[in-house]
């Protein structure tokens, strides 16, 4: 099993439980989970994001070395973030890098995504994008931060063929809010992981609507319960060639790529 959304470090409105990366590890390998695809916290508002990815690669040698893979922030919006993109590729040896426009000041139709997408692309980076992280229901009166709209991928992707993208909490609140779902699933190397897929039958719903081949597991961990994105697969009904393909197959070729 590879866990495609995790976050070390402290979510910045309350503690969870899990939030101590030793913790974190230890939980996600008593669940069976062989790898963790791990993003931080502190990305989210910290406005030195070179420390951060350093916080983050740092913790992932000494907490999870062979397990947890770090996922760098990039703001674009931030002076030098060309040099933040090129030590994650360079200096930390990171495989991919996490964005989070909503929290970041951006939408996808920014000229400057295109530039930060081209630019992951020649450096090999694997890219996930945080749609939502927290329901807008229960965010905290002064943070209220609405869910990134996917549909200016659509020709983003058109233009950038290479580009390994994945979607991350792409539920209700993002990708089930607009009509290019289907569109989405079919233009250049995007996935979609579960975390935020809600209600009896959601994954095979997504499934149907983008094939197998382009989910793949997250759990959201920890923010959200691991047991929660375990049974939305294993409840899905699906056969198990997809369900091997959800839980791994589809992430290991991702990162090979």
């Amino acid at each position: 099993m590879i866990d495609a959304n995790v976050s070390l470090f402290r979510w910045p409105f309350r503690r969870l439980t899990g939030d101590e990366p030793a913790d974190l590890v230890a939980n996600l390998r008593k669940k069976g989970v062989k790898r963790a695809w791990a993003g931080s916290f502190e990305g989210l508002l910290h406005r030195d994001v070179a420390g951060v990815n350093a916080r983050l690669a740092d913790a992932c040698r000494r907490h999870g070395a062979n397990f947890l893979v770090p996922f760098g922030a990039i703001n674009p919006k931030q002076p030098d973030w060309q040099e933040d993109l090129r030590r994650c590729a360079e200096v930390h040896k990171m495989p991919g890098i996490r964005l989070h426009p909503n929290y970041h000041g951006y939408t996808l139709d920014d000229p400057v995504v295109a530039e930060l997408l081209a630019s992951a692309e020649r450096h090999r980076l694997l890219v996930e994008i945080a749609l939502a992280m927290e329901d807008e229901r229960t965010q905290y009166a002064l943070m209220r931060i609405p869910p990134v709209d996917p549909t200016p991928l659509l020709e983003l992707v058109r233009r950038i063929p290479n580009l390994r993208l994945v979607l991350i909490n792409a539920g209700y609140q993002g990708v089930h809010s607009t009509e290019h779902i289907s569109e989405l699933g079919k233009t250049g190397n995007i996935y979609f992981d579960i975390a935020r897929i809600d209600g009896i039958g959601g994954v095979a719903r997504l499934v149907k609507q983008i094939t197998s081949s382009r989910v793949v597991f997250g759990s959201g961990y920890p923010f959200f319960y691991f047991e929660s994105a375990f049974l939305k697969v294993r409840e899905a009904g699906l056969p198990e060639d997809q369900v091997q393909a959800i839980m791994e197959g589809n992430a290991r070729r991702l990162l090979k790529g």
